[in-house]
């Protein structure tokens, strides 16, 4: 009788389970190294899934072929068909332990790997402490750290001023949990906006509903495929669990809540000492991609002329991947400028207008304009206008034509040119920025690889000390004044902004030194002085009107370095009626030291306005066309009002108004500006002149001639006239 082996004699006679046993160690490692590698190299997501498809798939295949085949001399033969004398032989039991073990060690070790690194959002138990830095200065800090239960939680702003900026700024302590696709399914965050208004924000998905609630909205929504919420205050380090979820998620893309869609694609990889950072373009969040670096292990970086968070040790690759982010912004900005931007090929004439000249106030129906080159060469009635046989003509059709407008009070970045130009804004006065790669903006804006108006540039200048400015140019001494006085004159500055830090003693070595070289000096009026001590020291103009409220505070507030420049004119602004003769009487001072005010009303309103959930004042129509993730950002962000306050905040604005009209009805020269804003906030600026009381037809000529007059550009502009610019900008 014969004895028929069992089932798993014969696997083991046919070797099966060494062949399964050395291909799952072999797929094993295949998988760890994939899951590290793949990443590098920005393969799809789904590229992972299809191997694990296919090495499962393969291993049937192989223990199949190892039941059915044996290995011989004449090469592969069914296992039924051969002796065991003619079967190779396989490894020895020694060799063949080893192949194992050796192989399972290396997974291993990558496994080890993945799990100890900072990854997907999951820092393996590990704390990571990144800087936060303001143009170059230490601001604060942000940590970020894994929790046992796969929570991960940040906290950025430790105490009053680990995150500074001039008694500003955000203090967030936020937990969340990420599903596998790195998308969040619970988000809280508590502390204070920039502001320092109070923040709670929760979000959660539950039960097929995702729900969401801050201080400014509210809402759900059903969902059924991973969309991933972006908290109105989150940390920084929200911004690189979205890069890391939108480089796992299907085409790099994701809906986001409340609305809109992200996208992400790589732009570029630099190196900065031993780290390679590769920097991701992230679409879908404002008018323009938004980029942020990571390293191998998915470590984030975002650096910009203002604001930089970087891993603690790498402040020193700052420079680097800043130098690389802007050929990169340059470059897209540069396609949107050319794509946009038309040349005529003659002539330009423009017919049947109705011309305001701000000289006289006056509106002239069927006026022609003809411009040449980079010239106005003719204006007149349109019956004696010829146009040559090459001329473009544009028909006004009896519309309003003026000249280009301008904004006194801006910081430019990212698109606020374009915007500026959307918006009629031809010129304009940037009030404090960086020194380096701002001048590369307003270079490009001048040779028309990126759309933007004329610039002329103010150069800040602020003391030391926790609350000084953003800025590096920092002085106590007169010496470091005058130096630095000095660098804006010879780098094509026109005017200095005096900062809230400087000591009082250095103003008039600044005034004196600037009207030296030529140059214009305004500003916040600083901490510890007046502002008629300001002015007297040397001011030719403030900006601002909540220093003139302060001025009548003064000496009992000094400290104006923190939000008290904003809180205690909200307090106290309508206790200073126009009537009163101490505000009669500072108003006829600045009227005979021709002080220009620059008085960014706008600014005030949307403070004091308190309604954090209202949509900023003045773009209440335009706001709902914006894109969805910038219509959340122009929610007014207004200051907490204390109960016991609320009826002088509601007085505070309107005060305010009385005090702008009776300044220009004294004769005192107004320039608008905004702060605020590109393009848009400029139309609400001279929107509340008016409603202050100012004719309309003198809002206009504030801003177009007087601010030419003012910044002594007005032979170029201001007015269409012969040989003027055309329009200020005509060919974008």
């Amino acid at each position: 009788m014969s004895h028929k082996p069992s089932f798993f004699s014969e696997l083991k006679r046919r070797h099966v389970d060494k062949v399964a046993l050395a291909y799952a160690v072999v797929a094993w490692l295949l998988i760890e190294a994939a899951a590290i590698f793949l990443p590098m190299l920005d393969a799809p997501a789904w590229l992972m899934q299809a191997l694990i498809v296919l090495l499962a798939l393969g291993f049937i295949i192989a223990v199949i072929i190892s039941w059915s085949f044996e290995m011989t001399p004449e090469g592969l033969k069914r296992t039924a068909e051969v002796t065991p004398g003619e079967v190779l032989p396989y490894w020895s039991k020694r060799k063949f332990l080893t192949f194992v073990i050796g192989t399972a060690v290396i997974a291993f070790g990558l496994l080890a790997y993945q799990l100890l690194r900072p990854e997907g959002g999951r820092l393996s138990g590990k704390q990571r402490t990144d800087k936060i830095l303001i143009q170059g200065n230490p601001a604060g800090t942000q940590t970020v750290e894994a929790q046992p239960d796969g929570t991960v939680r940040a906290e950025y702003s430790f105490n009053e001023y680990s995150f500074n900026d001039r008694g500003r700024g955000d203090h967030i302590i936020a937990s969340w949990k990420l599903d596998n696709a790195g998308i969040p399914i619970e988000y809280d965050g508590h502390g204070n906006d920039y502001m320092k208004a109070p923040v709670e924000e929760h979000f959660e998905i539950k039960d097929g509903r995702a729900s969401w609630k801050n201080r400014s909205e509210q809402g759900e929504h059903a969902v059924s495929a991973e969309a991933f919420y972006l908290p109105m205050n989150g940390p920084p380090e929200f911004f690189a669990v979205l890069a890391r979820a939108l480089l796992k998620a299907p085409n790099h893309k994701l809906p986001l809540l409340p609305a809109g869609e992200a996208t992400i694609e790589k732009a570029g990889k630099t190196t900065s000492g031993n780290t390679e950072f590769t920097e991701y373009r992230i679409t879908g969040l404002g008018f323009s991609p938004q980029s942020i670096w990571l390293d191998h292990s998915g470590t984030p970086a975002s650096v910009s002329s203002w604001f930089s968070v970087v891993p603690d040790g790498t402040e020193s690759s700052i420079s680097q991947l800043r130098d690389a982010q802007q050929k990169t912004d340059a470059a897209w900005s540069e396609r949107i400028a050319r794509a946009l931007a038309h040349v005529p090929r003659g002539d330009l004439v423009i017919r049947n207008a109705r011309l305001f000249d701000p000289r006289d106030l006056s509106v002239t129906p069927a006026t022609s304009v003809v411009v040449s080159g980079e010239r106005i060469v003719r204006v007149g009635p349109d019956a004696d206008i010829k146009p040559s046989a090459n001329a473009e003509i544009i028909d006004a059709k009896g519309r309003f034509l003026m000249p280009g407008l301008w904004d006194n009070h801006q910081h430019f970045s990212d698109n606020d040119g374009a915007l500026d130009i959307a918006n009629g804004v031809t010129s304009a006065r940037d009030m404090a920025n960086d020194t380096d790669t701002f001048l590369e903006r307003v270079a490009r804006f001048d040779n028309g690889s990126e759309l933007g108006p004329r610039v002329l540039k103010a150069g800040i200048i602020d003391g030391t000390g926790e609350l000084a400015g953003p800025t590096k140019m920092r002085v106590d001494t007169a010496e470091q004044a005058i130096q630095d006085v000095d660098w804006y004159a010879d780098h094509g500055y026109v005017q200095i902004k005096i900062y809230s830090s400087i000591k009082p003693e250095l103003v008039p070595v600044i005034a004196d030194h600037a009207h030296a070289r030529g140059l214009r000096v305004s500003g916040h009026v600083p901490a510890f002085m007046s502002a008629r001590q300001f002015v007297e020291g040397g001011a030719d103009e403030i900006q601002h009107l909540n220093f003139i409220v302060l001025n009548f505070l003064f000496p009992e507030v000094k400290e104006t370095r923190n939000r008290d420049r904003f809180i205690k004119v909200a307090e106290h602004a309508s206790e200073f009626s126009p009537d009163k003769p101490e505000v009669r009487e500072f108003i006829d001072f600045l009227r005979l030291r021709h002080t220009v005010l620059d008085p960014t009303m706008s600014a005030f309103e949307t403070l004091f306005c308190g309604d954090s959930k209202a949509i900023t004042p003045g773009l209440e129509q335009i706001v709902p066309r914006f894109p969805p993730q910038v219509r959340r950002a122009m929610l007014s962000g207004a200051l907490e009002v204390p109960p016991d306050k609320q009826a002088a905040y509601r007085g505070a604005f309107p005060a305010m108004l009385r005090l702008l009209k009776a300044i220009h009805d004294a004769g005192v020269t107004i320039i608008p500006g905004t702060d605020a804003l590109a393009g848009y906030k400029l139309h609400h600026e001279l929107e509340l002149y008016a409603r202050a009381g100012i004719a309309p037809s003198e809002v206009l000529r504030m801003a177009t001639l007087a601010s030419a007059l003012v910044m002594g550009v007005d032979k170029d502009r201001g007015v269409i006239a012969a040989a003027s610019l055309p329009l200020e900008n005509w060919p974008t």
